[in-house]
């Protein structure tokens, strides 16, 4: 058997335990499984994950960095607000919202089993808080690139972005209709462009949004 890395190996049972996930949920999910899934002895899974929990933890953590890089996909930031928010919402649902709900079922129901299982639900509050801090910080930087100020703070933008997006996902989740879908999308966007109010910063003032 050729060598692999032993971060190559992790990625690999990561990988595979998204896979598994996205198919048969959390309680269906076995260490077992996912050492069958990735094509490795059940001891070798075990050498780095040695319990559910902590490969739960990996595959949010590799969740979070692919919804990171979805959102920031060719991101124009020098375009404004309003431009990076259309463009960074609209690419993470073309690349992981209507490629599967699979996926989106996983993370909730990691989520859910977090907020049930550990103290103030790591796993969920990881989630979460990053996802929202994605869209905090590329509104951030659109705004300063593009000289604008919002008419509210961007960690609230980020806060109230996420559960606009959450909530059309669980509806696409329980009845998968993209045309309904990205309709539904658009109207969500064209709200939070109003309730952010992203303007130009008049000559002399900071950039920082009130």
């Amino acid at each position: 058997m050729a060598y692999v890395r032993a971060a190559e190996r992790e990625e690999q049972i990561v990988a595979a335990a998204i896979r598994v996930l996205s198919e048969v949920g959390v309680p269906g999910t076995t260490l077992r499984a996912v050492a069958a899934e990735a094509g490795v002895p059940l001891g070798t899974l075990h050498y780095g994950f040695p319990s559910k929990d902590k490969l739960f933890r990996a595959v949010i953590a590799t969740v979070i960095r692919d919804i990171s890089d979805a959102l920031a996909a060719g991101l124009e930031l020098d375009r404004g607000v309003e431009h990076a928010l259309r463009q960074g919402v609209t690419s993470f649902w073309s690349t992981l919202v209507e490629g599967g709900v699979g996926l989106q079922l996983m993370e909730y129901e990691l989520a859910a089993y977090s907020l049930r299982s550990e103290p103030e639900g790591g796993l969920a509050r990881l989630q979460f808080e990053r996802c929202g801090s994605d869209v905090t910080e590329f509104c951030e930087q659109a705004a300063r690139a593009a000289g604008e100020r919002c008419a509210v703070g961007f960690d609230t933008l980020g806060r109230i972005a996420l559960a606009q997006v959450d909530g059309l996902i669980l509806q696409y989740v329980a009845r998968p209709d993209p045309v309904r879908a990205r309709r539904d999308l658009d109207h969500a966007l064209d709200m939070l462009v109003l309730f952010a109010v992203p303007r130009p910063v008049p000559h002399g003032a900071t950039e920082r949004s009130r």
